[in-house]
């Protein structure tokens, strides 16, 4: 049975956006190349976002409103297989600091993106400390690198006796 839209929560509760996250969200670092001629250390963007199918553009809203903070994004899908989706998108340093941080921090994950959290919360304290020097985006890296390491990021090939050959 559906909920009629007036039986519909009208502001999403923390564990609710706690789940959520655990189920469709991303921690994500990136490096950017300067664009100065002087060759300067690369930008370290931080982003945090959730992905969901079109049908579900409302309840990103509802999320935006919750975080307070944030954008949300039509990305088009190339590939036949998959529908619109829209993307909620936290990348202001500001807003990750004084709102997506501490929510976090409040309202802990409980899957498997708890490890990538932690590791983004190190990586965002570095970038926000002003000092990227060669051995802090080392260390960034390093790090970046333990991240997003679940089941997606492990190409498979399955060969014609059932075994999984991993490449």
């Amino acid at each position: 049975m559906t909920q009629r839209r007036r039986d519909r929560p009208k502001k999403l509760l923390p564990a609710y956006l706690v789940g959520l996250t655990d189920g469709e969200g991303c921690f994500y670092v990136n490096f950017r190349p300067s664009r100065a001629k002087i060759k300067r250390q690369p930008k370290v963007e931080l982003h945090f976002y959730l992905k969901l199918r079109g049908d579900h553009l409302l309840l990103l809203e509802k999320v935006k409103k919750a975080f307070g903070c944030g954008a949300i994004y039509h990305q088009k899908e190339k590939r036949e297989n998959h529908s619109e989706c829209y993307r909620f998108e936290i990348n202001s340093r500001n807003d990750i600091k004084n709102f997506l941080l501490p929510f976090f921090d409040q309202n802990p994950l409980q899957g498997s993106k708890l490890k990538d959290y932690k590791i983004f919360k190190k990586i965002a304290t570095i970038v926000f400390s002003q000092k990227l020097n060669a051995k802090n985006l080392v260390k960034i890296k390093r790090l970046k690198s333990e991240m997003n390491l679940g089941v997606r990021r492990v190409w498979k090939i399955r060969l014609l006796g059932g075994n999984v050959k991993e490449r």
